[in-house]
């Protein structure tokens, strides 16, 4: 567990460059300096022979990490993060200072502290010297320095693990993450008691989930048409309508505006709102349907979904009530959960967003579905929450990685916070752009805390109906994004939206607890 006592076995030996050049002094030295560098995702035998090699030539080891935001070999890493993978190399007897770079490439370290050996792996010798490697030969030779490869009869690769068979890490990465914030499960604990007193207004799209569950009979044999016997069919809220019922679930008070049709789906929805403690004003469109999208299930896999919508705008009589509501609506905090089914589009979207009272902490979510939502079109938000396909959209980028590109949509959204989501792998949060080369906080990543996923469809509603009340009363994207992730979690876990409750995720909080303290 990372807890203080545990950090002050090794804190010793978690050092900067300048620190471990002061420590060590000028050469010529006394005791023979090694340094190693790399990334050490995942530390395996092979790191170890290599540590233990290098070790062997000298008396001082210093190991030094590239950290998270130079890493760019893979779409999801590093695996492990940088305040945890040093933790791991100092808890080897052989290291003797673990430092954190936080430039592209050693080669500024190198002269700063002048080791007298550079340690590489046997690998770099595979095909030639790469001209990183031979920057790094020119950097050590030109103090009288020398580079060494180590050994290399046995070949292990940290990406072929995670790539394979990753490790079940995530309570730990949690642990790292909340000790270097200063934080701890009560601090998530005590966040949840907090939401009663706040004031939510969403605005969106209302979509009915329907799931009509069949029986395989078979299949025709003239045509390929599969045959199915009706079993049940099961009604849920979704779209804004399920954002609003998770946030009223968690304990805040709800204000709901949407646009419904006029029929008996609508009649549904009211019904089913009426049910809770939501403030509920619908718009009714009679000459629109109101949104509903039927999954044909059998044997457990979605057959077809079946979809009653109409994507047109909302004609202007509708839009300006809506504006005026937004405008009138006492809040803490103004959602926009954009569907594309008619309320948000580039000719509304300007209007409803400047009715937003000044004072109010300003979310947005914009779909990328059956319909093509941009979030960039919510401009200068307090929180956005999208997911990696909705982020590729928007900027047109099927190829960078996922930290440069949530990067890019950090700069050009001009939020001051994003949770990308990233489905079975959790989020990545971005909370600032990065000051300097040293400045390594300004995003990080959350593992998904799913134990078991029944339906996931719906997950990243209870993700920002958590994530956005934690940010507004904390002002701390780390509570936000692990709140938010927690209530995903939840939801994964059932069938259909069904609505996230605090006691749900204070479970999760407990069962981390007792993983962290080995109980």
């Amino acid at each position: 567990m990372m807890d203080d006592a545990t950090h002050r076995m090794v804190s010793h030996k978690l050092k900067s460059a300048a620190e471990i050049a002061a420590l060590i002094g000028r050469r010529p030295r006394v005791r023979k300096v090694i340094m190693c560098h790399g990334t050490f995702d995942v530390v395996h035998p092979g790191h170890v022979r290599h540590l233990l090699y290098a070790k062997s030539k000298g008396d001082i080891l210093i190991a030094s990490l590239t950290a998270d935001a130079h890493i760019l070999k893979a779409n999801f890493r590093p695996f492990v993060p940088q305040e945890l993978r040093a933790f791991n190399l100092a808890a080897l007897e052989a290291v003797d200072y673990v430092m954190i770079d936080p430039k592209p490439t050693p080669i500024d370290n190198i002269r700063l502290i002048e080791p007298d050996i550079f340690a590489k792996g046997y690998e770099y010798t595979a095909a030639g010297l790469h001209p990183r490697t031979a920057e790094e030969k020119e950097a050590v030779e030109a103090y009288g320095g020398e580079l060494i490869f180590t050994p290399g009869d046995i070949v292990f690769s940290s990406s072929h693990i995670i790539e394979t068979a990753p490790p079940s890490i995530a309570t730990e990465k949690l642990l790292t993450l909340l000790y270097a914030e200063h934080l701890d499960f009560d601090s998530l604990r005590g966040v949840l008691d907090r939401f009663h007193d706040l004031r939510v207004h969403v605005i969106g799209d209302t979509i009915v989930d329907t799931y009509t569950r069949c029986a395989v009979i078979g299949g025709g044999t003239k045509t390929p048409t599969m045959s199915v016997r009706f079993e049940e069919k099961q009604d849920f809220v979704g779209g804004a309508g399920i954002v609003a019922k998770h946030l009223a679930s968690a304990g805040t008070q709800v204000t709901f505006s949407t646009v419904l049709g006029d029929d008996a789906t609508a009649e549904f929805v009211k019904q089913d709102l009426g049910a809770t403690n939501i403030d509920f004003h619908a718009v009714v469109d009679p000459n629109r349907p109101t949104t509903n999208k039927d999954v044909i299930v059998a044997a457990g896999h979605h057959l077809l979904k079946v979809d009653r919508v109409d994507n047109s705008p909302i004609p202007e009589r509708i839009r300006r009530t809506l504006i005026d509501r937004i405008a009138s609506v006492p809040a803490d905090i103004v959602v926009f959960t954009d569907f594309r089914h008619g309320i948000f589009n580039r000719e509304t979207i300007p209007h409803l967003v400047k009715a937003i009272p000044k004072t109010a902490f300003r979310v947005a979510d914009s779909q990328v579905a059956s319909r093509w939502g941009n979030i960039l079109e919510f401009q200068g938000f307090d929180l956005i929450t999208p997911n990696e396909r909705e982020a590729r959209f928007a900027l047109g980028d099927q190829d960078s990685v996922v930290r440069p590109l949530g990067t890019e949509l950090y700069r050009q959204a001009h939020c001051k916070t994003l949770l990308l989501k990233l489905g079975p792998r959790g989020l990545m949060a971005f909370r600032g752009e990065p000051k300097s080369d040293e400045d390594v906080r300004s995003f990080f990543a959350v593992d998904s805390f799913a134990d078991n996923v029944v339906d996931a469809v719906g997950s990243g509603d209870a993700l920002l109906a958590y994530a956005a009340p934690a940010m507004y009363l904390t002002g701390n994207a780390v509570i936000a994004a692990v709140l938010g992730s927690l209530s995903a979690a939840v939801a994964c876990e059932h069938q259909g939206n069904v609505p996230t409750a605090p006691n749900d995720i204070l479970d999760k909080i407990d069962r981390l607890e007792r993983q962290a303290q080995y109980r």
